[in-house]
């Protein structure tokens, strides 16, 4: 088993260890006083992981309930974060309790969300099932769901007590779910890790598995290191969102379905890189395409605009943004709204 320690305002534990979700009643044991426990998920991580949880739980002496809604970002919502909490309030769930977050990244934002707010503050716990939410957000304690204004608008910090990340829950991922997560691999190698982006280039969707477990700790370790500088999300922190304010407007324009977060956050690293980096847009583009991620987007600028003047990553009349100008460098950069609207659109 690897371990990273994530010394922030509520330091915790990411465990990686290939079959660890069978065990996961144990280690979380390990980690409260508590017996009771909120399972919550989705409709297909349900299907597969629900039963080896719960049973895991019960037999280290856990009472336990499961909340399913469907999967998908579409249930990121205001509603289905208002049943979380009925859920948790009819199972008696008290401040010494503690949730589960398990499966992607959906799951873990409303459940990190439900237990930041409900009672004000339950610990919980992530047991992330997809790559993207085992490199990225199951770590670092953002939480939050979406609203008609657009994504992840309302939410709150709330670090998990821990993290379990099992390698092996990926095996049961579709090559479409695989290759959003890898979307978020190939950003860390872009903005801090040259040596992991080379390897991504040297392997491929059918044969990345081969260094999975490497991955996912290199991927972690880069987040731990950059959220312990910048917990609140203020200065370094930024550099995370390499991809972000253009992708999170892809995914708006397309109403939240049909299209994933990673290949969002793909098209958006290319399009901000033609921009600002093209020297390095071949390279980056070449990469992505290996992974089976898109380079672009059939939207207009000027429509994708108008979503990044909604960007949470604006302040007082500016826009924060990310440029990668060399592999493992990242730049944060800022401009008036209007500026970069200027700039994109040129």
């Amino acid at each position: 088993m690897k371990k990273v320690s994530v010394k922030t305002s509520s330091p915790y534990e990411v465990l990686i260890e290939r079959g660890s979700i069978k065990k996961c009643g144990e280690l979380i044991a390990g980690i409260t006083k508590s017996r009771k426990v909120a399972v919550i998920t989705d409709n297909i991580v349900n299907e597969i992981y629900s039963k080896t949880v719960i049973n895991s739980l019960e037999e280290n002496g856990f009472e336990c309930a499961l909340f399913c809604f469907e999967n998908g970002e579409q249930s990121k919502n205001l509603s289905v974060l208002g049943e979380i909490f009925d859920f948790l309030c009819d199972f008696g769930i008290t401040r010494s309790d503690v949730l589960v977050a398990l499966g992607g990244g959906v799951v873990g934002d409303i459940t990190g969300l439900a237990s930041a707010t409900y009672l004000r503050g339950v610990d919980f716990v992530q047991i992330p099932t997809t790559l993207l939410a085992q490199v990225d957000s199951s770590v670092g304690g953002k939480t939050a769901i979406d609203i008609a204004g657009g994504k992840n608008l309302v939410g709150a910090f709330k670090q998990p007590a821990l993290v379990i990340c099992d390698s092996d829950t990926l095996k049961t991922l579709t090559p479409e779910n695989l290759s959003c997560g890898m979307a978020e691999v190939i950003k860390y190698g872009m903005i801090r890790d040259s040596e992991l982006f080379e390897k991504l280039e040297n392997h491929t969707l059918e044969n990345i598995d081969e260094i999975m477990d490497e991955i996912v700790y290199t991927c972690i370790d880069i987040k731990r290191d950059v959220v312990e500088n910048d917990e609140f999300d203020r200065g370094e922190r930024m550099i995370l969102n390499f991809g972000h304010t253009l992708g999170h407007a892809i995914e708006g324009w397309h109403n939240y379905t049909g299209y994933t977060h990673g290949m969002g956050v793909s098209a958006g690293m290319c399009l901000i890189t033609d921009k600002f980096a093209p020297e390095l847009s071949e390279r980056l583009k070449k990469c992505v395409t290996a992974y089976n991620l898109p380079t672009g987007t059939e939207a207009s600028m000027s429509e994708l605009l108008p979503y990044c003047s909604k960007d949470k990553k604006r302040e007082y009349g500016s826009i924060n943004y990310i440029v990668c100008q060399t592999v493992g460098k990242a730049e944060i950069r800022k401009s008036a709204v209007s500026e970069f609207e200027r700039i994109m659109g040129e």
